[in-house]
């Protein structure tokens, strides 16, 4: 049994004729989505974060208004970027949405991707510190927020304060005692997977990676959910780690199906990423039973027991619901993964 859920990146466009013209349907349209895919039997609703971009940003407020209208799937990112956080404030935050949610928050973070303005985090107040680059400090937040996802108190309380405490220096709340087996790392490389599996994190593999070695993409991913693994065991953790990979698949049912994803690229392409070659996994789109025959060959979606269906959130929830409902019943029972 694999879980499955979906990504959006929560587009939208305000030009005439766009489908999702502003934030705020974006939004609504975000929860009626996690809404209908957790009837359908969705395992989790997961959204991306990017700021300066007509996208999702601020993931909380959206998290904990799905957590209050749905009971049974999870809710997560992938990713936040940790260069433009706070990691206190978010701890309350996310504290704040698994409570809400009953403890159902997956919360996938990282160093970020490439974002729409230069050396954005700059103008959220964080400079890196002496010595240290963007990803050196994204990982120092990281650091910091898992520091205190364990509830132990750290702060000197007032000796006068305005309300009575509890005995002892004070941690952050509302605290949310799971939470912290439930923080995923965004990886694009083999190196930051294992720290990610050093520090405690699931991991989250998205379809673009490092090219470390030529190979194809699913092949490079399988090997750094393997490294991953390794990592894992070697540091001795008590609890399985879960690993997570994302793909954009099409099973073409109708004419709107071929209309939209009928002419997709079923090849990985390479291009330059910042400061390094980048390799960006196909897509998969095809007729189900051409489809099945694709995945079976897919190395990383079988070592992964988590599989994250990028959506296309600007033709609405219900086309959305149709794609995601074509994958579990006409697509993953031949895998194995229903």
């Amino acid at each position: 049994m694999k879980k499955i859920g979906f990504l959006s990146f929560g587009h939208w466009n305000p030009e005439p004729g766009s489908p999702l013209q502003t934030a705020g349907e974006t939004l609504k349209q975000s929860i009626e989505l996690a809404v209908a895919a957790e009837e359908l039997g969705i395992d989790g609703a997961y959204f991306r974060v990017h700021h300066f971009a007509r996208q999702l940003a601020s993931p909380f407020p959206l998290l904990a208004a799905i957590g209050a209208r749905t009971s049974r799937i999870e809710i997560g990112t992938g990713v936040i970027d940790m260069r433009y956080e706070n990691p206190l404030y978010m701890l309350e935050d996310a504290g704040a949405a698994d409570l809400i949610s009953d403890g159902r928050l997956q919360l996938g973070i990282s160093r970020g991707s490439p974002e729409q303005v230069i050396d954005g985090w700059r103008h959220f107040g964080y400079e890196p510190g002496e010595g240290e680059d963007a990803s050196e400090m994204a990982r120092r937040h990281t650091e910091v927020f898992l520091q205190h996802l364990d509830g132990k108190g750290f702060a000197q309380p007032n000796p006068r304060p305005m309300f009575s405490n509890p005995p002892g220096p004070l941690r952050l709340e509302p605290h949310s005692p799971g939470l912290k087996n439930r923080i995923w790392w965004g990886s694009a490389s083999n190196a930051t997977a294992i720290w990610a599996a050093k520090m405690g994190m699931n991991l989250q593999s998205s379809t673009l990676k490092v090219d470390e070695t030529g190979e194809p993409f699913h092949v490079q991913q399988a090997k750094q959910i393997h490294a991953f693994r390794e990592a894992w065991k070697e540091a001795g953790h008590a609890r399985t780690p879960r690993v997570s990979v994302s793909r954009s698949i099409f099973a073409l049912m109708n004419d709107a199906d071929r209309m939209y994803f009928g002419r997709g690229k079923e090849s990985d392409q390479i291009g330059q990423i910042d400061n390094f070659r980048g390799i960006f996994g196909r897509g998969y789109a095809g007729e189900p039973d051409r489809l099945v025959e694709a995945l079976k060959k897919d190395e990383a979606i079988a070592a992964a027991d988590t599989l994250l269906l990028t959506v296309p959130n600007m033709l609405g929830v219900e086309y959305n619901v149709h794609v995601l409902e074509s994958i579990l019943t006409h697509v993953a029972p031949a895998l194995g993964w229903r």
